[in-house]
């Protein structure tokens, strides 16, 4: 089976979606419903690091793989993610070369970074495959680095060419709030972002990415060459969901 970042790398269109429940059933639904990959998002998501592990044990029960977004580039939170058997971290507000060096240090085992080192944990088996998983890891482990400001959409190129860097992936919300234009994704100003995060990723080899909730924006962005695409969150689908069955029996009632 070919390794999740090989296909990330090589411009495979895979698309995710976004989990903030912190609900390991929401979880499993989601990696079951035919998505390449998962975000549980332990950055603004509902979740806790107690929950992470049974939401990635849900994920782990699918074929999709698990991501995790943690709340800021700190070399601790890496290794808490990792050990629990994450086979990507997100980190939000990269904005500079040297902050995604810092990331891609911390992914990483010595001599080639600073994770810690530990042999019982659940991404390795709890033992059973602690060199397999220890010889690997570097090549195997996905690191996503988030544009979410004017700084890092101006350090793209550089952010893009730090080795270990594997998927410059827009904020929209962030971004277009950061650049004054909070939710637009309409305006010039993103879509010129957009174009210069994409280009420069391709230049580099790395794969671009983004969230987003309306088709027609997906569409935009996969014809912009983003292949690292996620659609939508489990939190979004539950309430638009109820809100729309509420909907239903409010018109109901005003009939009666």
């Amino acid at each position: 089976m070919k390794i999740f970042r090989d296909r990330v790398l090589a411009g495979e269109l895979l698309s995710g979606t976004w989990c903030s429940l912190g609900s390991s059933v929401t979880a499993e639904i989601a990696g079951a419903s035919g998505f390449d990959w998962v975000l549980l998002d332990i950055e603004h998501g509902s979740g806790t690091l107690g929950a992470l592990i049974h939401q990635l044990q849900g994920v782990g029960c699918t074929d999709a793989q698990p991501i995790v977004r943690i709340a800021a580039n700190e070399a601790p939170r890496f290794k808490r993610v990792l050990d629990m058997g994450a086979r990507g971290v997100m980190v939000p507000y990269v904005g500079t070369a040297g902050e995604a060096t810092r990331a891609v240090e911390s992914m990483r085992y010595p001599p080639h970074g600073i994770r810690g080192v530990a042999k019982l944990h659940r991404a390795t088996r709890y033992g059973a495959k602690f060199e397999e998983y220890v010889s690997r890891a570097d090549e195997e482990l996905l690191l996503i680095v988030q544009i979410e400001t004017a700084q890092a959409v101006e350090n793209a190129e550089e952010i893009a060419a730090v080795d270990g860097v594997d998927v410059l992936f827009i904020g929209p919300l962030d971004l277009t709030t950061n650049l004054g234009i909070r939710g637009r994704l309409d305006h010039e100003l993103f879509d010129s972002a957009m174009t210069r995060v994409a280009a420069a990723a391709t230049d580099a080899g790395k794969a671009s990415g983004i969230l987003l909730l309306d088709p027609d924006d997906v569409r935009r962005a996969v014809e912009r060459g983003y292949t690292f695409v996620a659609v939508g969150s489990d939190t979004g689908m539950v309430v638009s969901g109820m809100a729309q069955t509420a909907r239903l029996f409010a018109e109901l009632k005003e009939k009666r």
